[in-house]
């Protein structure tokens, strides 16, 4: 048998349809065209922006009614984003309500819809602080704890309460360093910082407490890069040490006191060991900018003041 040839001729209408689609596709292209077709051409896909760093500014030892300075470096604060952070003392004597009111918040209390604040010793001398926690409200923590924890950008944020009598202590076994180990293990960002108000370091008079160790030793164990401070009333900043005052440069925390925030400052007796920076003459604030994997400081002061610190360092 001779096999069947297939029939290579096109079917009826099959070189006609071709033409067409080739005329439609060449029309669609020529649409496209600048100036064809629509009246302008596609607009072009704009780059996203590159994302900005999260900024926490701030300080501690703040407002009274009998100085001016406190509403110096509020203004500051008006001129720069990003959440204010506060270690401590934020209103004298007494943290009372009157205080807070006539004093804190005409000047800081402008930036209390981002402000995540730090309990001082001030505000213990009204019975459980409680006027610093119904200001601050939910932004302060449980009012029976006063320490909580929160996340900007890539970075994680601890609150410490320093008033360890207060809270049930801050020794090894405490519930608040129970609570900052949990912390600290379900945290997932690559970089930390921690403040409360009374230093574990200090060139002044108000700190180097013992009963700060434990603190210490959860958050070098965790590699959190930053500690902030108050209490005594100038700015220092040290080198990046260990719980026991060693340096440390590829692990340690770097501590920062910025009690410049409005009160009369403190005159600085001595140098600690691994203090680098000192100044007890000048108020203004702390600013960090949280980057990716590390972060910038810079110490802004108040207006017609010149002392400046900044740098920029890795996280741990």
């Amino acid at each position: 048998m001779t096999e069947a040839r297939a029939d290579s001729r096109p079917a009826p209408g099959a070189e006609r349809r071709r033409y067409f689609a080739v005329v439609i596709a060449a029309l669609a292209l020529w649409t496209l065209l600048p100036g064809k077709g629509d009246s302008a051409a596609p607009p072009a896909m704009a780059e996203p922006a590159a994302a900005r760093p999260a900024v926490l500014i701030g300080a501690g030892d703040i407002a009274d009614c009998g100085v001016d300075e406190d509403e110096e470096t509020a203004q500051i604060l008006d001129r720069q984003p990003g959440t204010v952070f506060t270690v401590g003392d934020n209103v004298y004597e007494s943290g009372t309500v009157e205080e807070f009111a006539e004093c804190y918040h005409p000047t800081w209390g402008r930036h209390k819809h981002r402000t995540m604040p730090a309990v001082g010793n001030h505000e213990y001398l009204t019975d459980g602080a409680r006027p610093y926690f119904e200001y601050f409200g939910a932004a302060a923590g449980n009012p029976w704890k006063g320490y909580y924890s929160y996340n900007r950008g890539g970075w994680h944020i601890v609150v410490l309460n320093s008033n360890c009598s207060e809270v049930g202590g801050c020794d090894w076994g405490s519930r608040q360093v129970n609570w900052l180990r949990r912390d600290l293990i379900n945290n997932p960002r690559p970089c930390t910082i921690a403040y409360w108000h009374s230093p574990r370091f200090t060139s002044g008079e108000r700190g180097n407490r013992a009963d700060m160790i434990p603190f210490w030793q959860v958050l070098y164990r965790h590699r959190v890069d930053v500690v902030l401070n108050g209490h005594d009333h100038f700015y220092e900043r040290f080198r990046p040490q260990t719980p026991w005052g060693q340096l440390a440069r590829f692990r340690g925390i770097t501590q920062f006191t910025v009690g410049t925030g409005g009160k009369g400052l403190s005159e600085i007796p001595n140098v600690a060991s691994n203090s680098v920076v000192r100044e007890d003459e000048t108020h203004g604030v702390l600013k960090l900018s949280l980057l990716n994997g590390a972060f910038r400081w810079r110490f802004i002061p108040i207006d017609g003041q010149s002392f400046a610190d900044s740098g920029r360092t890795a996280c741990r």
